[in-house]
């Protein structure tokens, strides 16, 4: 929706102009002399948060010298910066104009108090500006200093320089060597494209590097970081000023990750840009260090006290943990919760529902299974391997090709993340374990050392009669989510019924509970019958059996065992954790998406929206005229010409043209948009998960870099080399070689020590 500016007799926006425009300010006092400055008398009797969240005023009305262009796609007003510039004669040459903005008219006093005011202000300035001068020691106004040669040759040799770092970034392509001897480096990427660029011309880095000592480095540790640390910042401060335009947004975090043996939490941010499309980007690893609470402040500060975010305005979160992680992180959602109950807990797009609800389970032989599934999906990912499955699965099922067939097409990439995970696995339990003791043989050779080992593992773990029966549990209970899990990740009009259909979901594992005894019989005996077809002894844990006779008990047969310790935890732990993710604030919210027309229209224009409207009151414009405008948004749809085609998601509807003359409607939309729960809708390109996943996978662990890893997601964030060497110059003074050298001497010493 286009920006119109406020000032009186003028009629630019943002559309039709390249002007930046700029909000009022939050500050009551200076927002009060923009309003006085623009004699515009209906503002008066507004709030200065209101004036901010709805008003603008063009660049036209303000001094050249407040307004600074810090790079080709950003301007912003100095701290200091009031509107001064107005046409308040011209409409008196038309007096008949309609609809132009009021102008007050001021009286004798009102123009005294003004002249007043700007005369204080005026002297309080002239003081300042002495007392600057004084201080520096010079009278130069100019707002930038002119630049000596000197450092005009130092700017262009870090502009050089940045252009090679952000490129290396890009591709992924790690700058710090790796040491083979003591004395011996691998080839540097970075020294090699510097060398490669000085053959090709460039005579800034030229000249400066003839003027630098022979056995000096290219660029030492410390200049590399710094070079680096400029980079993510600059592209991270490009995210967050669209993060800070749309106002809300929920968090997404990842798996864990490590770097220096240093666990971090990777966090993403998913928010409604200018041109109303949903994105998701990565913003930064967070440590994982302490406890929840200490993790709670540490994600707070980050956002508030560094980023300038507002947590009031997160709307929802989803943490995709996984392993231990995962009981700390539901922990810090239940903080987040208490302190931000609209930041919504809610299962992420990204990850099947079955796979998240198992991984929220806290048992050790679910996490066990789950481990083993990563495992899996990570060992077959490979060519050989997958070729060598395939071979195993047509052994297994030759008395069943079809079966086999549609396995083998099943099993390919990422079958370990679907909807329906475990009933595969199910049935490639005895074909899998035939392929990992082929592998883990080895006969012919074809695999190397570290594969026949990992071959072994899994196959050791799988060989469990514990881990058996856990897989089939999980595959029956989770059956009765499964087509929910699946609708909640399709389009609008899926998850707005999947919303009004977990009353059935949980109704149907409320019945598995009651007749637990029956259910369990079933589902045991199918997991003995696997077990018997992969010659898998049926026996209770060892570490079981030990406690048992330990504590003196009666032995306990292993029906009543697995039912007791598996089979009534893994339902009720996944009942819980359903209740628990779908709570009344989460359907609710849910269940606004039938201001979509499609979901309209399938619901015969019979919604009541207003019902659940009360979640998002305070985001909106104007809550009052909210069942207005929902009465007119229906019967816009209802009425419409037969020609017509009903938007089935929200970003369609975010598209429409007439959207902003329902501006409830609008602002509706896009705080539902930016929950974690719906799929994002662009996927013509990767997701800055996907991204974040290939970056790990292409580089060896050893030389990840958390500032590299933030240039190669977020390859397509504009970056302005410009921004980057004003940023660094300011940072950072110009280096000493020499000095910095016998610093990087000194920490490899202590790092030795």
């Amino acid at each position: 929706m286009p920006n119109f500016c406020a000032a009186p007799n003028c009629t630019r926006k943002s559309t039709q102009s390249d002007l930046a425009f700029f909000r009022f300010p939050r500050d009551p006092e200076r927002c009060r002399i923009w309003v006085e400055n623009c004699r515009r008398a209906d503002l008066e009797a507004k709030t200065s948060d209101q004036l901010n969240k709805h008003y603008r005023l063009c660049a036209k009305h303000f001094d050249p010298a407040m307004v600074c262009k810090t790079s080709p796609y950003r301007t912003v007003l100095k701290d200091t910066a009031i509107p001064t510039v107005f046409d308040l004669t011209s409409h008196l040459k038309n007096p008949h104009t309609r609809h132009r903005k009021r102008i007050k008219e001021l009286t004798e006093e009102d123009i005294r108090k003004m002249k007043e005011r700007r005369l204080a202000s005026s002297t309080d300035q002239l003081s300042f500006g002495k007392d600057e001068g004084a201080d520096d020691g010079t009278g130069n106004n100019d707002d930038e200093p002119q630049l000596s040669t000197e450092e005009k040759e130092f700017r262009e040799y870090l502009r050089s320089l940045f252009e090679v770092v952000v490129m290396l970034g890009k591709q992924g392509v790690p700058l710090v060597a790796d040491k083979i001897s003591e004395g011996e480096l691998k080839s540097n990427s970075l020294q090699a494209l510097l060398d490669y660029r000085m053959n090709a011309g460039d005579e800034a880095l030229t000249k400066r590097f003839e003027a630098t000592a022979v056995n000096t480095e290219y660029l030492s540790a410390t200049q590399q970081s710094q070079l680096l640390d400029v980079c993510e910042n600059t592209v991270r401060e490009e995210l967050l000023m669209e993060v800070r335009e749309s106002r809300f947004f929920s968090l997404v975090t990842g798996d864990l990750v490590e770097f220096a043996s240093e666990k971090h939490l990777p966090l993403f941010f998913r928010y409604v840009n200018q041109q109303n499309v949903l994105r998701e980007e990565f913003l930064d690893f967070v440590p994982f260090d302490g406890d929840e609470p200490a993790l709670v402040e540490r994600l707070e500060a980050q956002l508030t006290d560094r980023w300038g975010l507002s947590m009031e305005d997160c709307r929802g979160q989803a943490h995709k943990a996984t392993g231990t992680s995962t009981i700390k992180m539901k922990a810090v959602a239940v903080l987040l919760m208490e302190k931000y109950p609209l930041a919504l807990h809610m299962p992420c797009s990204h990850m099947a529902l079955n796979i998240h609800l198992a991984n929220s389970l806290p048992f050790p032989n679910v996490q066990v299974v789950m481990e083993t599934m990563r495992r899996i999906g990570a060992f077959f990912r490979t060519p050989l391997t997958q070729d060598e499955l395939e071979k195993a699965i047509s052994i297994h099922y030759q008395k069943n090709e079809e079966k086999g067939t549609t396995l083998k097409q099943a099993c390919g990439s990422g079958w370990t993340e679907q909807h329906n995970v475990f009933d595969l696995l199910v049935d490639m339990l005895p074909p899998l374990l035939l392929c990992l003791d082929v592998i883990r043989d080895n006969d012919d050779g074809k695999f190397v050392g570290s594969v026949t080992s990992d071959a072994y593992s899994i196959a050791e773990t799988l060989a469990d009669f514990e881990v058996v029966v856990t897989i089939i549990i999980l595959k029956n209970v989770l059956t009765f989510t499964r087509a929910f899990g699946r609708n909640l990740q399709g389009e609008t009009l899926d998850v707005f019924f999947a919303a009004n259909s977990l009353t059935a979901v949980l109704h149907s594992l409320n019945e598995v509970n009651d007749n637990i005894d029956v259910y369990h019989e079933f589902w045991y005996e199918e997991a003995v019958s696997v077990a018997t077809v992969m010659d898998i002894p049926v026996k209770i844990p060892r570490l079981f059996l030990r406690k048992q006779r330990a504590a003196d008990v009666g032995e306990i047969q292993a029906e009543p065992y697995f039912k007791e310790y598996v089979t009534v935890a893994i339902i009720r732990g996944v009942m819980q954790e359903v209740e628990d993710m779908f709570c009344e604030t989460n359907l609710k919210a849910l269940k606004c998406l039938s201001l979509v027309p499609a979901v309209m229209g399938q619901m015969k224009f019979n919604t009541t929206e207003e019902n659940y409207a009360d979640v998002y009151r305070n985001d909106l414009p104007n809550p009052d005229t909210l069942p207005a405008e929902l009465h007119c948004w229906r019967i816009k749809w209802k009425h419409r010409g037969k020609e017509v085609r009903l938007p089935t998601t929200i970003h369609e509807t975010l598209q429409l043209p007439d959207v902003k003359f329902f501006p409830n409607v609008n602002s509706f939309l896009k705080v539902l948009s930016a929950l974690p729960v719906l799929k994002l809708e662009d996927n013509k390109s990767d997701t800055a998960s996907e991204r974040l996943q290939a970056y790990f996978d292409s580089t060896p662990a050893k030389q990840w870099n958390k500032s590299l890893a933030m240039l190669n997601i977020n390859t397509h964030v504009k970056h302005d080399l410009d921004v980057m060497v004003d940023k660094y110059c300011r940072l950072y003074a110009e280096d000493d070689p020499e000095g910095e050298a016998k610093l990087d001497e000194a920490t490899e010493e202590d790092v030795t020590k």
